[in-house]
């Protein structure tokens, strides 16, 4: 069987200085392997323990984040893609 010839990275034959500056540049965004998790933060205490208040009539309409530990109130939460390492690292904390 013949071996298959390598290729140059199209980055490389652009000229970029890193495969990261070229996915930058070129808007490529690279999916990280494995499971990631999605986390919303606070952003007065960096907690994690938030919720969503509900308001109207019954309840039908989420308007504000809350958070459960410093009772900040707001619209403007900080939302974090973790991986599973990184995620099971905060949780230990």
């Amino acid at each position: 069987m013949a071996k298959s010839k390598l290729k140059t990275p199209e980055w490389i034959i652009e000229g970029y200085d890193s495969e990261a500056a070229y996915m930058k540049k070129k808007g490529i965004s690279k999916k990280k392997a494995g499971k990631t998790y999605k986390v919303r933060e606070c952003p007065k205490c960096k907690s994690s323990d938030v919720g969503v208040v509900l308001v109207g009539a019954e309840g039908k309409r989420a308007d504000n984040w809350e958070c459960h530990k410093c009772k900040w109130r707001g619209r403007e939460i900080k939302k974090l893609e973790l991986s599973e390492d990184e995620f099971l690292n905060r949780m230990e904390k």
